[in-house]
């Protein structure tokens, strides 16, 4: 497929709507970046008990911004407008889908084969992988140069840095579309390569091992380790950090590239972790993680 610009009469890749598969923290919040800068956005997930909560964070998003005067209330209540909720995996059709599920690569595998059923072959399908690779998720399915990364980083409507990742068979047409896209959305994207943990979670993903390697030696209790590295200047340090962001998706992270770099012992998952996540400790989604939070 020839590189044209997605502006460009000669390319199919025309973005004017999205579709966003999982409703989760990242989902739900690269919708309301989506609504609020005037794309309709269709957001779906198979658990119907999400989406309600997905609409009220959204919704408690943007009234934030009509409070700190960065957004008025009509422009608040027309993005909401543009936000479709749906349990109906027919329904995802749009000139983007993003996925936003869980950090396996059969279970997106088998998202995107069904989702590309549904939709024409200029349907952009992108995957918001935080490691996974971009060419292993394209092979299995139908015109693959379509299927691209675009990997926000949470949350999401407050975070700049947006990766956008090609893979062996992605059209330049197609990664150019979804960089434009982000720009649009006043993200700052960069592009990368299709290697393990692209950028960002390959060079941050030893600020949470090494924290982690700290507290499981017994060097330093986590609250230490927290609190040192913030005041040498992180916003956040790692265990808070891991909080946030998911303890289970961080895990799964460390884990895939751990398996990506051939169990090189610099990315070995830590075992204080995994006992978290057998726990159900999952950071601030589930109440605990490394530390607690009271509803």
């Amino acid at each position: 497929m020839a590189a044209a610009s997605p502006d460009s009469a000669t390319s199919p890749f025309v973005i004017g709507s999205v579709a966003i598969v999982g409703a989760g923290t990242m989902g739900l919040g690269i919708a309301q970046v989506c609504v609020q800068h005037g794309l309709p956005t269709l957001l779906f997930d198979i658990n119907a008990d999400l989406l309600p909560k997905a609409q009220a964070a959204i919704a408690a998003g943007l009234g934030k911004l009509v409070e700190k005067g960065k957004l008025t209330e009509e422009a608040r209540d027309a993005a909401l407008a543009r936000l479709h909720l749906t349990t109906e995996l027919t329904e995802v059709r749009a000139d983007l889908i993003i996925e936003a599920v869980v950090e396996k690569l059969a279970v997106k595998h088998q998202l995107f084969q069904e989702v590309a059923a549904l939709n024409p072959p200029t349907a952009i399908l992108a995957s918001n992988t935080s490691s996974l690779p971009i060419t292993r998720l394209a092979a299995p399915i139908p015109h693959p140069e379509r299927v691209v990364g675009l990997h926000f980083f949470n949350p999401a409507p407050l975070m700049q840095l947006v990766e956008v990742i090609s893979g062996a068979a992605t059209a330049p047409a197609v990664a150019e579309a979804v960089y434009q896209l982000a720009e649009r959305l006043g993200k700052k994207p960069v592009r990368a390569a299709d290697a393990p943990g692209f950028i960002v979670n390959r060079v941050a993903r030893h600020y949470y091992v090494e924290g982690l390697k700290l507290v499981e030696e017994r060097v330093a209790p986590l609250e230490v380790v927290d609190e040192l590295l913030e005041s040498a200047g992180f916003r956040m340090g790692p265990f808070r950090l891991m909080d946030l962001i998911g303890v289970d998706t961080n895990y799964s992270v460390t884990a895939a590239m751990y398996e990506a770099f051939h169990f090189d012992p610099k990315f070995r998952p830590s075992r204080v972790q995994q006992q978290k996540v057998d726990a159900g400790y999952h950071g601030r989604k589930s109440g605990r993680g490394f530390y607690e939070y009271p509803a």
